[in-house]
């Protein structure tokens, strides 16, 4: 399957663990390099957005208390998803509340997530850091809507990740760089980043 589905959520807080809700969802699906679909939506999970996060977002109390129900929107987002792998700049921020809201709504959360800040470490140790406006601005990437609202950061995070699979077909010679691949070049350490690919070139 070549589609993966990029994922962004704005949140309460920074832990379903604590009690922290989902605010709002996007979903970009990347084919072949290529921005094909997307999903967006705010959702209403019956908590209050504290100032710091209204102004870090833009995201009112009044906004979320009109949308959706987060059960009907996480409902929406897993039919978009399907079984697709998925991937989000800090996946273990994001994969964390897809799994929690989800749970909350009866459904499962069986997806892999590739990374895409553990695998701008080992791509891109150049990089002044591996925040995501970083990286765009050092790939010259599009860039559209605010930051810290979903869609945008989620399409932002696609374009990374086309970067990426870009780079790693034209430097490195590895003709399908697939969702596969990426979780593997994740777990490598990144002393060892070149011997993998080495090893996965031409594959």
């Amino acid at each position: 399957m070549n589609t993966i589905a990029v994922i962004d959520f704005e949140t309460t807080g920074i832990s379903p663990g604590m009690g922290d809700r989902a605010t709002e969802v996007a979903i970009v699906l990347l084919e072949n390099g290529q921005v094909v679909d997307r999903f967006q939506s705010l959702m209403n999970a019956g908590v209050r957005v504290n100032s710091f996060i209204t102004q870090l977002t833009g995201i009112t109390n009044e906004m979320v208390q009109a949308a959706a129900p987060a059960e009907q929107v996480m409902r929406e987002a897993a039919r978009f998803v399907a079984k697709r792998p998925m991937a989000a700049h800090n996946a273990a921020f994001d994969k964390k509340f897809w799994q929690a809201e989800l749970t909350r709504c009866g459904q499962d959360a069986p997806h892999p997530f590739a990374c895409t800040v553990l695998l701008s470490r080992r791509l891109y140790p150049q990089a002044r850091n591996h925040k995501l406006g970083t990286l765009a601005a050092l790939h010259h990437l599009p860039s559209s809507g605010r930051a810290h609202r979903a869609l945008a950061d989620a399409e932002m995070a696609a374009h990374l990740l086309a970067q990426m699979q870009h780079d790693l077909k034209t430097r490195f010679g590895c003709n399908r760089a697939d969702h596969a691949l990426l979780m593997g070049l994740q777990r490598t350490n990144r002393h060892l980043v070149g011997p993998y690919l080495k090893q996965r070139s031409g594959a």
